[in-house]
């Protein structure tokens, strides 16, 4: 009964040879609170007080700009409220009662933090302030941003509950650079936008500075209030490599970021545990009837002296003859590093006819691209 009832029925251990980048010392930084996040995996490469909660200033509008892009539609156009025109800090210079595209809205927002703007995209998309404020803490919870509260789209300090931690800023931005919208936005470097009633359009640099200064960042906002001091989260990538620096309350910001993105790449290689349709190749698992292969991509950072164990579980239907007894998934690769699980593959079994299919309908393809068998 117990037998039955667990899967697991075999554990092979497997030591993984890495990409030859030196372990190197940290990087001194200026901030209060830092962090360097892996992109893809989430793996904290550096920190310095990440879960401390503080007030965060206009990265904020991280999270306004992605709850913006899900709930709302980049052609909508949007007017200018009496609201979003009296805000003070930072601004776009609306006009009351402008009318202004989403999409023009969130450059406007990401290049140039217009306070205005972040008001105008809350009231459209959410209703109200309040009901975007709703949104964007609704979508923190959802990202287990569990040291995070919002209580403004701009991050002005006119709230005392409204603060955040290097981490989850770091996780949010992991997650807001997959949005391709997104990604492209807080890249760009110059935007033009109509000016409603005007033959001349505004044009919007953008002042994150790092995207001059250092040639692999490509995003993503900088902030400032009194309170809060100097506040930046930017995105660096190197080879297909993505790295996100958090800094909050740092008085040498840009270096702190320059200088943590080059101890990430020096020392951190992004290496490739998994790839989808690849055969898992042991001959314990080996069966003239099919294969058992990897159902999805694993990468993920090492350093040259770590070494990564393989835990391979796959369920004891592998061994029987019937493939109607072989679920799919049929198991899972685990991987551990330093005694602990840092992810997981799927592993599913494709008999030699479902390989043969596959193989088929390639051949098609290719041979119609050809021309191949045709008068």
């Amino acid at each position: 009964m117990i037998q039955r009832q667990i899967m697991i029925v075999l554990v092979m251990i497997l030591s993984v040879l890495l990409a030859p980048y030196p372990a190197g010392a940290e990087p001194d930084v200026s901030a209060q609170a830092a962090i360097l996040m892996d992109a893809e995996s989430g793996r904290v490469l550096f920190e310095k007080n990440a879960y401390e909660p503080l007030r965060i200033a206009s990265i904020t509008k991280i999270m306004t700009a992605i709850v913006a892009l899900e709930h709302g539609d980049l052609e909508d156009v949007v007017t200018t409220s009496k609201n979003a025109y009296g805000v003070e800090g930072s601004s776009i210079y609306l006009r009351l009662g402008e009318k202004m595209t989403l999409e023009d809205l969130l450059y406007g927002l990401m290049l140039r933090s217009g306070n205005d703007a972040a008001i105008a995209i809350a009231e459209h998309v959410g209703g109200s302030v309040e009901g975007f404020v709703f949104l964007m803490n609704q979508k923190a919870e959802e990202l287990g941003m569990q040291q995070t509260l919002f209580s403004n789209p701009h991050g002005l300090d006119t709230h005392e509950e409204h603060y955040s931690t290097a981490y989850d800023m770091a996780l949010l931005t992991a997650y807001a650079m997959q949005n391709e919208t997104f990604a492209e936005i807080v890249s760009t470097q110059k935007k033009t936008a109509p000016l409603e009633g005007e033959k001349w359009d505004r044009v919007w640099y953008n002042k994150n500075r790092l995207l001059s200064m250092y040639p692999y960042a490509d995003g993503v906002k900088t902030g400032y209030t009194q309170r809060a001091n100097r506040t930046l989260v930017s995105s660096a990538t190197k080879d297909g490599h993505r790295l996100i620096a958090v800094t909050l309350n740092a008085p040498d910001d840009w270096n702190d970021h320059i200088n943590m993105f080059e101890y990430g790449f020096q020392n951190y290689t992004l290496v490739t545990l998994a790839e989808e349709g690849e055969t898992l190749r042991d001959e314990r698992f080996e069966r003239t009837d099919g294969h058992f292969k990897y159902l999805n991509d694993f990468r993920y950072p090492l350093r040259e002296d770590e070494h990564l164990q393989k835990q391979i579980v796959i369920d004891p239907a592998f061994k029987q003859e019937e493939l109607e007894t072989i679920p799919n998934p049929a198991g899972y690769i685990h991987y551990i590093l330093d005694n602990e699980q840092i992810g997981r593959t799927p592993v599913g079994f494709f008999s030699v006819e479902q390989d043969v299919s596959v193989w088929q309908r390639f051949r098609s393809i290719f041979d119609n691209l050809l021309g191949v068998g045709h008068g």
